[in-house]
């Protein structure tokens, strides 16, 4: 069972709503998932406007759990102001707080994120941060009020899977009681086993799933592949060896002496 901020979920995937072919998709996506928890952009401008009623009507529909996100933000202030927002749009203190550092990365900015994180922290919010892997901002932001942590794989959309493992498992080592969840980057199923084989509590999507030639079919794979890599973590993994090991032992067994003469 996923525990985040009291809250339970059966499904250890979460899914972004973004990128899909038509709403049609989007249903059948997150039913094939199991998901119950989706993320949703917040454009300033909807929140304000009121814009977009019939994609908020869709996303209640699917009956999940909404965490929205400060998708887009650039500064803390920026953050700040949409998750204000997001409350009052959503009727919920869950939020994805991200703040950008780099367009081509797409990378967080630390700083942003620490100080907004301990002032959203403050006023009551459940902050899930996009993160790195990097261990001093993640001190910073469980210090500043955060009870999740969301670092990434790799850049939002690269498809590219973990390419810092060392770090993402430094980061599982360190926190062990702290609920991880990688967020970005995932492009394949074996890449959320690999992920939720190091330990982790959940995995979020939504390129590797929404631009695939079969969102649905995409989805259940990549369902069965969470759930894979959660059992296989619990079932205790093996330590790879250097050196060969018989899977029979060679004491006790017999040993046939074949008489060429008969």
């Amino acid at each position: 069972m996923l525990t985040l901020y009291g809250d339970q979920s059966t499904s250890r995937l979460l899914l972004g709503t973004a990128q899909y072919p038509s709403p049609e998709c989007l249903k059948r996506t997150v039913a094939a998932s199991g998901a119950e928890i989706v993320t949703v952009s917040l454009r300033r401008e909807s929140a304000r406007t009121r814009t977009g009623q019939g994609f908020w009507a869709l996303i209640e529909e699917l009956g999940c759990r909404v965490l929205p996100n400060t998708a887009g933000c650039r500064t803390a202030k920026e953050a700040i102001a949409t998750a204000h927002m997001a409350r009052e749009l959503f009727g919920t203190n869950w939020i994805k707080l991200e703040v950008i550092a780099n367009d081509d990365t797409l990378q967080p900015d630390l700083f942003g994120l620490v100080e907004a994180a301990a002032a959203l922290a403050g006023e009551g919010f459940a902050v899930l941060p996009y993160t790195t892997e990097d261990l001093s901002a993640a001190e910073r932001l469980v210090a500043a009020g955060c009870s999740v942590l969301m670092p990434w794989a790799a850049p939002i959309g690269s498809a590219r899977g973990p390419v810092n493992r060392d770090g993402l498992k430094t980061l599982r080592a360190y926190f062990p009681d702290t609920p991880l969840i990688v967020d970005a980057g995932i492009g394949t199923p074996s890449h959320a086993t690999e992920i939720m084989e190091m330990g982790y509590d959940a995995v979020l999507l939504n390129t590797a799933i929404a631009n695939a030639g079969d969102p649905v079919k995409m989805a259940q794979a990549f369902a069965r592949a969470v759930e894979a890599g959660r059992l296989a973590f619990e079932a205790g993994i093996i330590e790879p060896r250097d050196m060969a090991e018989p899977s029979t032992p060679v004491a006790g067994t017999p040993f046939f002496k074949i008489d060429h003469a008969s």
